[in-house]
């Protein structure tokens, strides 16, 4: 890295910097929902072209780029699964969640819990929430921005500075940083900052993929080289690495492949862990809440459904290509120590001066809208969902300041959580498995409560609990190497488990649905595609929605 490079990214961390703080010097009062809705909400301004763009922002974190390679590295472009199933999810959170969440006009989904059923399970999903947003969210993106920095310096695992370990050096400073900006800004700063730092990221993963593709001389060779080739981990001390690059290409694998993903693993155990990301968490669908009105908070989801497509290009893909660049010793015999270190070692060896500098910037782009995203809503729970619910009478100014020393010490929480990814094989690995253990009582309880009139509150506040009690048991197990499994095949019976404990219960323990809970639950699964989709072309959902599905259906036919 030059000094010019090291200039870029110093450039950049003051200008998104002062775009939050802009942003929250701009923020008006007595907009929709006063000060605390101009805060924590943007006012419901948004449409959806900002509801997409900031969600797919939200999604995307310098786990994306690193994971993402460093699994594409070792097992070829079968975790871009989790790229291309996610537009399924995002569909059902247009036509089915996102109607039902902006009629009630809830800032907090545990809000909309709360409505649904009682007070119980919203106190049980805003505990589940807080944690998912720091540590789920924040924690694993703080930790892969200071490896990608500690690989761009060169730095050794175990590596200190001024005597404290580099990790942790980078994770506070980075941690510091986002939420600085996001306190004096809101959800309007969050926004702003997202739209850019998108466009910076995806800029530098695309000038990284256009110049690792035409180095290895386009698709077919790419695919000859992968197919007559030792993998280039085989046989290095402590890798692991027994299997070929033939099926690199392929997106569909089956039981015995050694990535663990086989395609019934997928089929059955994503819906799990998607529904709960894309239509029950928070930290995602605060943008969709913040809706302008209907039209937009469904028009919205369906965007970041198309933009998903991108990211198996783009974020996997560079993995794959950098196999087959050291499987023809493109680079005189250097390759990656370890597959985490692929997309630091492609910044390094693919890119000149200048250019380095933009796609390190991205990278730390990418782990602070992922942090500022969480923080948002961490500070929107704990205003709304805490305290406002425990004294009623605390008024806007008040909520927004509590929203800004919330930021502060979720900013610590997650600094101290970061290291707790370290543990596992990959990162990837590692935030999946923490939501399959999350996922599937949420999962379950948010599905029959929008789509079963006779769920009851004592039933979902019921599954709620036993749900965290069977995945905190199943995540012991893991942690402890009692019993290792396809941690998705799992998920998908702890959320089947779910679903008979809260029918099971519903029976048992029925309630009578109270007004408030009838406009919150549909009476016909077909009742929210009817009436007039208000609008025309891509502004129909009903249209916009088919050609999503139709989309993804024909990517997997070309790469199964």
């Amino acid at each position: 890295m030059s000094r010019f490079d090291w200039s870029i990214i110093a450039v950049y961390l003051l200008a998104v910097v002062s775009l939050g703080v802009v942003a929250g010097f701009l923020r008006t009062t007595g907009e929709r929902g006063g000060e605390g809705g101009s805060y924590f909400l943007a006012g419901n301004t948004l449409t959806w072209p900002v509801i997409g763009l900031a969600m797919f922002a939200a999604n995307i974190s310098t786990v994306h780029l690193v994971s993402l390679a460093e699994a594409a590295y070792k097992y070829g472009l079968v975790f871009g699964n989790f790229e291309w199933m996610a537009g399924f999810t995002l569909v059902l959170l247009s036509l089915f969640f996102a109607p039902l969440y902006l009629r009630s006009r809830v800032a907090t989904l545990p809000d909309f819990l709360e409505r649904r059923f009682n007070r119980g399970c919203r106190d049980v999903l805003s505990i589940i929430s807080l944690f998912s947003a720091v540590v789920i969210h924040m924690g694993v993106a703080l930790y892969t921005a200071a490896w990608v920095l500690r690989g761009i310096l060169g730095l050794a695992p175990g590596a200190t500075i001024l005597g404290m370990d580099a990790l942790m050096v980078f994770i506070a400073v980075l941690g510091v940083l986002t939420g600085a900006y996001t306190m004096f800004g809101g959800l309007l700063a969050v926004v702003w900052t997202e739209s850019v730092q998108t466009v910076l990221l995806l800029a530098g993963a695309i000038v990284i993929t256009v110049v690792g593709y035409t180095k290895i001389g386009g698709w077919s060779e790419l695919a000859r080289t992968l197919a007559s080739n030792p993998h280039p981990l085989a046989g290095v001390a402590g890798s692991k690495v027994a299997w070929d690059t033939r099926n690199f290409l392929n997106m569909a694998r089956g039981a015995s492949d050694p990535s663990g993903l086989a395609w019934y693993s997928i089929l059955l155990g994503y819906p799990v862990l998607g529904i709960w990301y894309w239509c029950c968490d928070q930290t995602i669908v605060q943008r969709v809440l913040a809706a302008k009105d209907e039209r937009h908070a469904r028009l919205g989801p369906l965007f970041c459904a198309f933009l998903k497509i991108w990211p198996v290009f783009f974020f996997v893909l560079p993995g794959v290509i950098c196999v087959a660049l050291v499987q023809r010793n493109a680079f005189g015999g250097a390759s990656p120590q370890t597959a985490a270190d692929t997309y630091t070692f492609l910044i390094i060896h693919l890119l000149p001066t200048g250019l380095k500098g933009l796609v390190a910037a991205a990278m730390l782009a990418a782990a602070m809208q992922t942090c500022s995203a969480a923080l948002n809503s961490t500070a929107t729970l704990v205003a709304y969902d805490i305290v406002k619910r425990h004294k009623p009478g605390v008024d806007d100014p008040q909520l927004v300041v509590i929203g800004k020393i919330t930021t502060v010490v979720g900013t610590f929480l997650a600094i101290v959580c970061s290291p707790l990814f370290g543990h596992y094989t990959t990162i990837f690995e590692g935030i999946n498995k923490l939501i399959s253990y999350v996922a599937p009582p949420i999962t379950a309880v948010f599905l029959l409560g929008v789509f079963w009139q006779r769920a009851s509150g004592k039933s979902a506040l019921f599954t709620l609990v036993a749900g965290m009690a069977l995945g905190l048991g199943m995540f012991y197990v893991d942690w402890h190497h009692l019993y290792r499994g396809d941690f998705m095949l799992i998920a998908f019976l702890l959320f089947v488990t779910c679903l008979l404990i809260m029918v099971v219960t519903s029976f048992m323990l029925p309630e009578t649905l109270t007004e408030q809970a009838k406009t919150l639950v549909w009476r016909d699964w077909r009742e929210p595609l009817r009436g007039q989709p208000d609008g025309h072309g891509v502004g129909n959902y009903r249209l916009a929605s088919a050609a999503v599905l139709a989309s993804f259906v024909v990517l997997y036919l070309i790469f199964r």
